[in-house]
C-alpha cells in the first residue's frame, strides 16, 4: 500500500509546543486531565460472559450432528421401525408407551413413580402416601400431551397448558417472549435432523427461561415430539424408557447429542420389547382362552392389549358384551394368571394384563 502523507503541521512555531523548561509552567494548568495509572489488584470476579449468537449455537449442533452423522443414521432408522409399526397398531399401544415414558421422566421431578401408579392416578385419581399430587398431575400432563394432540410448534404455549397471569407486572418478561426467543432459534435451525433439533432444543430450554418446577418434564416431553415430527406412527420419540442418561446436560454439544443418541437408541429398544412382550402375551391368551365360548373373549383380549389399564365398565363399553359376561371372563383370566387386578378394591377395580 502507498504511504499517505503526514497530517501534521509543520508550524513548529505553534504556541502549544513547549520546550521542556515550561513543562512545570503548564502542569497546573492541566489540573484536570487524569493522574497516572495505578496498578490494581485483579481480584475481581470475571464479569458476566456474552451469550454466543443463536447463528453460532447452530454451527455448534450442526458440527455435533456432522460429527454423529453414522449414528444419527442408525438411532433415526430405529425410530423409523418404531413409527412403522406403531403405524400398523391399535391406538391404545401409544398411549401404553407414553405412560412407561412418563413415569421413567419422573426422575427429572426428582421422584420416582411407577407406570401402574400413575395409571392409577389417571383413571381413577388414586395416589398412594409418598405421591406429590403436583409431580402426578405434571406426568398426567406428558401421558396426555405424548401421544397425540397438537404439537409444540403449532402454539407453545396451548401444548405447556401455560399463560402469563392478567396480574403480570409490566416490568416482567411474558412467557410469549420467551417462548418466542426459543422457537426462533427452533425454526433457525430447520435444515438439523429432528432429533438433533430435539436434543438442541432441550438444552436451550432452560437458556430461554421457560423452565418451571426445577425440572425438566416439560422440555422432555416438547423434544420428544420434535424427535418424532417426521413420522405419523409413533408420534412421540422414547427418550428416558430404562433410564434416562441421555438427558443429562453437562458437556459441550458434541457430548450432549453423543449421549442423546445413546439414551434413545436404548429407549426405542426398550418400547420394541414392550410391544413385543404384549404380542407374546395375546398369543397366550388366545390359547389359554380356547376353550371360552363367544366373542368376549376375543374382544376383551383385544381391549386388555390395547390399554394399560381396563375396568369393567371400560369393557363392556369397548367390546360390546355385558357387563356380566365381561365380569366372568376377566375373572378366568385373573385365575389363569394373565391379567392382575390393580386396586385392590371391591368397587371401581382395574386391570393390567401380566407382561
Amino acid at each position: 500500500m502507498k504511504p499517505q502523507a503526514s497530517t501534521f503541521p509543520d508550524d513548529f512555531d505553534d504556541p502549544l509546543i513547549t520546550t521542556e523548561g515550561d513543562v512545570g509552567a503548564h502542569e497546573d494548568d492541566l489540573w484536570f486531565l487524569p493522574g497516572p495509572l495505578e496498578e490494581e489488584p485483579d481480584d475481581l470476579p470475571p464479569g458476566p460472559r456474552a451469550e454466543p449468537s443463536d447463528i453460532a449455537v447452530i454451527d455448534d449442533w450442526a458440527k455435533a450432528e456432522a460429527a454423529q452423522a453414522a449414528r444419527l443414521a442408525k438411532v433415526a432408522g430405529r425410530l423409523g421401525a418404531l413409527d412403522d409399526r406403531l403405524l400398523r397398531g391399535p391406538d391404545g399401544w401409544r398411549h401404553r408407551l407414553a405412560l412407561i415414558e412418563a413415569a421413567d421422566l419422573s426422575w427429572l421431578a426428582g421422584d420416582r413413580v411407577s407406570s401402574d401408579r400413575l395409571a392409577l392416578w389417571i383413571s381413577m385419581r388414586l395416589s398412594g402416601a409418598p405421591d406429590d399430587p403436583e409431580t402426578l398431575a405434571r406426568l398426567g400432563w406428558a401421558v396426555r400431551r405424548l401421544p397425540g394432540g397438537p404439537g409444540p410448534k403449532i402454539d407453545l404455549a396451548a401444548f405447556l397448558d401455560r399463560r402469563d397471569p392478567e396480574n403480570i407486572e409490566d416490568a416482567a418478561e411474558r412467557f410469549e417472549d420467551r417462548a418466542g426467543g426459543w422457537l426462533a432459534v427452533m425454526t433457525a435451525a430447520s435444515d438439523l435432523h429432528p432429533i438433533t433439533r430435539a436434543c438442541m432444543g432441550y438444552h436451550l430450554w432452560s437458556m430461554a427461561g421457560l423452565g418451571q418446577h426445577g425440572d425438566q418434564i416439560e422440555a422432555a416431553v416438547t423434544a420428544a415430539r420434535i424427535a418424532a415430527s417426521d413420522g405419523s406412527g409413533a408420534i412421540f420419540a422414547p427418550l428416558a424408557m430404562g433410564g434416562a442418561g441421555g438427558l443429562r446436560a453437562s458437556g459441550l454439544p458434541l457430548e450432549r447429542l453423543n449421549r442423546w443418541l445413546d439414551g434413545m437408541d436404548s429407549a426405542i429398544l426398550t418400547a420394541m420389547r414392550h410391544l413385543d412382550g404384549i404380542e407374546v402375551w395375546g398369543v397366550r391368551a388366545k390359547s389359554a382362552m380356547a376353550q371360552l365360548s363367544g366373542r368376549t373373549p376375543v374382544a376383551l383380549r383385544k381391549v386388555l392389549t390395547e390399554w394399560p389399564l381396563t375396568s369393567a365398565p371400560m369393557a363392556e363399553a369397548l367390546t360390546g358384551a355385558s357387563r356380566a359376561a365381561v365380569q366372568r371372563n376377566l375373572v378366568r383370566l385373573e385365575e389363569k394368571g394373565l391379567i392382575r387386578e390393580m386396586t385392590g378394591q371391591g368397587r371401581f377395580r382395574m386391570w393390567r394384563i401380566e407382561i
